[in-house]
């Protein structure tokens, strides 16, 4: 029997905090009016100077979570190792910068990081001894695009199975399992000038069950009846975006599922059937429920990058509306018997 669990990413909201129509403290009280158990953030993109806040932001944290009842669920944590203009961190700068965000989740009251696609697998053993002391998970994000057989993620993949600890794991993001390449990125692109006969050549891709990354590589860049279509930046623009979006079948987490931690639910378009447009989420969710998956899935917006000139954002309207599809599948699924 599964045992999922929802929650959303304070990420989904990024454009209402950015342009201050929200402070933290309204998403807290919007999500927690709205029935929201769990919240994912990024602590440097909504708790000022992370990983070393201050005190009075701590205090304020602990206020919000006590008053609105959340639960701290993740914390989003990236790697710069390109922090400098002339060299890369060093792997004693890129192990302590982490020890400190493990610190930070900690006090935060999450138990979970998600490290960045692509973070280098050379961190996790040095971590481990953190990650146990202060009761932190680490788990790489496979994101479309940076995909299971990409080499650094194969590098990750390798050590934590050789270290085969509780604390190092993985988060999969739904981007994986587009069916269909999200529309508000076509018609956003076409705004842009993409022409019409680039968005078909695209959306067949996905048609025939493939997606545009692999049919890219195994033609070693864009096919050539592609390239003839490409007339302008734009054109270039979109079939190069195109290629994050991958069209995997379920089974690919049949060997991961032991490692897994959490899912970033992505979510590009809710439509008015309470459908998301991308992505089969009974599907997704019922693969989850076969196998037996205990853990949060959370609902991550990103078709706020793809909202239109002139057009309203509409963030709240779209988080709600996939908390309410995920909620509702789940509800069907936990009356399922299942063998």
């Amino acid at each position: 029997m599964s045992n999922i669990k929802t929650c959303v990413s304070l990420y989904s909201l990024q454009d209402e905090y950015l342009n201050k129509r929200m402070s933290l403290e309204d998403i807290f009280k919007f999500l927690a009016e709205n029935e929201v158990e769990g919240i994912e953030i990024i602590p440097d993109q909504m708790l000022h100077n992370a990983p070393h806040p201050t005190e009075k932001t701590l205090a304020e944290w602990d206020r919000l979570l006590s008053t609105y009842k959340m639960k701290p669920v993740i914390a989003d944590v990236f790697l710069n190792t390109n922090l400098y203009k002339n060299r890369e961190l060093t792997k004693k700068e890129c192990v302590d910068l982490l020890i400190k965000e493990i610190k930070l989740a900690n006090r935060l009251g999450i138990k979970l990081i998600r490290l960045v696609s692509m973070v280098p697998a050379f961190v996790i053993e040095p971590l481990l001894p953190y990650a146990e002391k202060y009761n932190v998970t680490l788990a790489l994000e496979i994101h479309a695009g940076l995909s299971f057989d990409v080499p650094k993620t194969q590098e990750f993949i390798k050590e934590m199975k050789r270290l085969n600890s509780p604390y190092i794991g993985l988060v999969i993001d739904t981007g994986i399992f587009c069916r269909r390449l999200p529309r508000v990125m076509a018609d956003y692109c076409r705004q842009l000038g993409t022409n019409q006969e680039v968005i078909d050549y695209i959306n067949d891709i996905f048609a025939q069950g493939k997606d545009p990354r692999k049919v890219y590589l195994e033609n070693g860049g864009f096919p050539d009846d592609l390239k003839k279509l490409l007339k302008s930046e734009a054109d270039h623009f979109f079939a190069h975006m195109a290629d994050g979006y991958e069209n995997e079948p379920y089974s690919v987490l049949d060997e991961y599922m032991p490692y897994i931690k959490h899912f970033h639910f992505k979510l590009f378009e809710m439509t008015e059937t309470g459908e998301e447009y991308s992505m089969d989420y009974k599907g997704v969710l019922q693969y989850l429920h076969e196998k037996g998956y205990d853990g949060y899935v959370s609902t991550e917006y990103e078709g706020n990058r793809w909202v239109l000139p002139g057009h309203p954002m509409v963030e709240k309207e779209q988080v709600l509306a996939h908390q309410a599809l995920i909620r509702n599948v789940i509800k069907d699924l936990e009356g399922q018997e299942v063998y």
